[in-house]
Order: C-alpha cells, then structure tokens, then sequence
C-alpha cells in the first residue's frame, strides 16, 4: 500500500535550526537515491508517525510529495536519540517501483516451543531483522519464524524462514534465528536424573551383594 507524506524543503543547516524543528514538532530529514541530489527536508512528526505504524511497518512505501513534485520512497534510516528514544532525523530513500531494493524486515517469533519449555529451557532470539531484497511493492512488514518444532540444541535457521514470493536474502541460510538454549535448570535437572538413576543402580548393587552374602552364611 502506498501512503502520501509532505516534505517541506527550504530547512537551515545546522543541529541549532534541527532542533528548532523538532520542538515546532517537524522531523529534519534528507531524500537521496535515483542518482538526484540529495534534498534536505522536514517532515510533521505526528504525519511521519502515521505512516510508520501500518502493516507495512518501517518499509511502508512512500509517496513523498516535495514541492508539488512526488517521489516513491521508504525510509532507509531512523535517527534515534540513544536515551529519550525520540526521532532526531530522518533519511529517505528514492525507490523505483519495478527494482529490488535492500531492506532489514523485523522476525517475529510465532508458536510456542513446548519441548524446550518441558526440558525448562528457553527459546532465544538471535535475529531481530533479515536483510532482504524485494520490489518496494513486495517488500513484506515482517517475517515469522516458527518455533513450534524447536527443541534444546536445536535452532531456527534462516533457511527455515518462508520468505514471500519476490523477496530473497543473501544471509547465509545456516545463520540461526532462534536457539532452543539449556538454562542452569535444564542442566540440573539432567544430572538430577542421572544422579537419581546411579543411586537406584547403587541400591540394586548392594541389595545384590547382601543376598549374595546370606547365601554364603547359609551354606557355612
């Protein structure tokens, strides 16, 4: 789906003027890509919002309208502030509709991994994002990683992933996504039972050697 945007051009330079913006609720921001010059832009926060929290997540396509003139972006890269979290600035990206294009799509965990969760083990996610390549048009707002058949040693790969048709990724398949990872309580309860089992072994021994013992008396 696309979605429209207004970009006002015309911004001062500087991190004095950036902030300016932000606090009359703009977003400062550079459009690049196609083989045009970069633009320096600001964009409404609350209207950037709106278009970054579709289906279509992050890598929702956007028709960016510059001065009358319209341009197909996505939104390559999100400035953050590392503490507040607040959006500093913002890179967009010029797209064309029939070329793929590289982009990180989120994983999402779905199902629930019974067997690592019975041997009190974790299921844990190694990759947040996948690097894929797709047409903006196909580009998809997450992709699920099914931990339903995971087991404790076991992994999720990126081979394993169902990627839409259109889309592809050079990550090695092999790369794990999600791990069925032991915890102290996995480890545990494994030297629990085979503690268990050595002591009932033991008891069996020298049950064993008593009867063995009696025996002997008796025959004295």
């Amino acid at each position: 789906m696309e979605l429209t945007l207004t970009a006002e051009t015309g911004r001062a330079p500087g991190s004095r003027a950036a902030g300016r913006l932000r606090a009359e609720g703009k977003i400062p921001g550079v459009v690049y890509g196609m083989g045009a010059d970069p633009v320096p832009v600001a964009v409404v926060w609350s209207e950037l919002r709106r278009v970054l929290t579709t289906e279509a997540g992050v890598n929702a396509l956007i028709a960016l309208d510059i001065d009358g003139r319209t341009d197909l972006t996505i939104v390559k890269d999100l400035q953050r502030d590392p503490v507040r979290r607040e959006v500093l600035h913002v890179d967009f990206l010029r797209v064309d509709p029939d070329a793929p294009v590289e982009v990180e799509v989120p994983i999402v965990v779905v199902g629930e991994a019974k067997e690592v969760e019975s041997a009190k083990g974790i299921a844990e996610q190694q990759m947040k994002s996948l690097t894929v390549k797709a047409k903006p048009t196909s580009i998809p707002g997450q992709i699920e990683a099914d931990v339903s058949s995971l087991t404790v040693g076991s992994a999720v790969t990126v081979g394993d992933l169902q990627l839409p048709d259109g889309v592809t990724t050079d990550v090695d398949p092999s790369t794990p996504v999600v791990a069925g990872v032991a915890t102290r309580f996995t480890v545990v309860g494994a030297g629990a039972a085979g503690s268990a089992e050595g002591g009932e072994a033991g008891e069996g021994a020298e049950a064993a050697g008593a009867e063995t013992g009696e025996g002997e008396e008796s025959g004295e």
